[in-house]
């Protein structure tokens, strides 16, 4: 069987809701806007999350057929893969759902309104300068975007639409947002910054957070998801 679309159960990454016993083999996600790591194969999602078939090859047979789409475009690959604040959509049943971390560090779909369907949060991981003189803004999902002047700073997150990849909003990764925590002991929580220090050094910049407790974690795993509030529905997340 090949390896470069299969993969063994017992090896497939922890994020994933699979029964790693119940067969050998499963999807292995491509390489592409997600790390196989966190991400989550297509076809994955729509047999055992979506539950819209049975078979692997139902999968593919209802991914050829164009009736799903990930931000906004139809994904026909089984193989594609699908990860954290992607938007999938189903025209057929009008439903439409985001895939974020739950409080046990594995990728989840909530379902959302057809509204908030048609945009998408991500974060700027770097920046660079391209030909006239404008600036390149590389998301955490591979994608990227040209802006005129460069008011961005990496770790903020931008409210993008779909429709005209216009900018619809900006939270800044500083005292005082609301954020999701992506990674740690503390991933799927839901806090607010308290501090953010930089270490002068080459480890990882630390933040300061505060939820239903005050804990540290990397600066990295600090996802804005709001200014005060968190702009999109949560799974299973408290705060006080």
């Amino acid at each position: 069987m090949s390896s470069s679309h299969h993969l063994k159960r017992l090896n497939a990454p922890r994020t994933l809701r699979l029964h790693r016993k119940e067969n050998k083999w499963t999807i292995r996600a491509s390489p592409g806007p997600h790390a196989l790591s966190e991400a989550i194969p297509l076809g994955i999602v729509v047999r055992d999350y979506l539950s819209l078939c049975d078979t692997r090859r139902e999968a593919k047979r209802l991914l050829t057929n164009g009736d799903i789409l990930i931000d906004g475009n139809i994904r026909k690959s089984n193989n594609f893969p699908v990860g954290f604040m992607d938007v999938i959509s189903i025209p057929k049943t009008k439903k439409h759902y985001r895939v974020l971390y739950d409080q046990n560090g594995k990728l989840t779909l909530v379902s959302i309104s057809s509204a908030d369907a048609a945009w998408k949060l991500r974060r700027i991981d770097n920046k660079s300068i391209v030909k006239g003189k404008k600036t390149q803004l590389n998301f955490h999902d591979g994608n990227n975007m040209l802006v005129d002047k460069d008011t961005y700073k990496t770790g903020d997150v931008l409210k993008i639409n779909f429709k005209d990849i216009s900018i619809m909003d900006t939270f800044v990764r500083k005292k005082g947002t609301i954020s999701l925590i992506t990674g740690g002991s503390h991933v799927g929580e839901l806090a607010t910054i308290q501090d953010l220090e930089t270490v002068p050094s080459s480890s990882n910049n630390l933040a300061k957070m505060k939820g239903t407790h005050e804990f540290t974690t990397i600066e990295q795993y600090v996802f804005p998801v709001g200014k005060t509030k968190p702009v999109i529905l949560l799974p299973e997340v408290k705060v006080q």
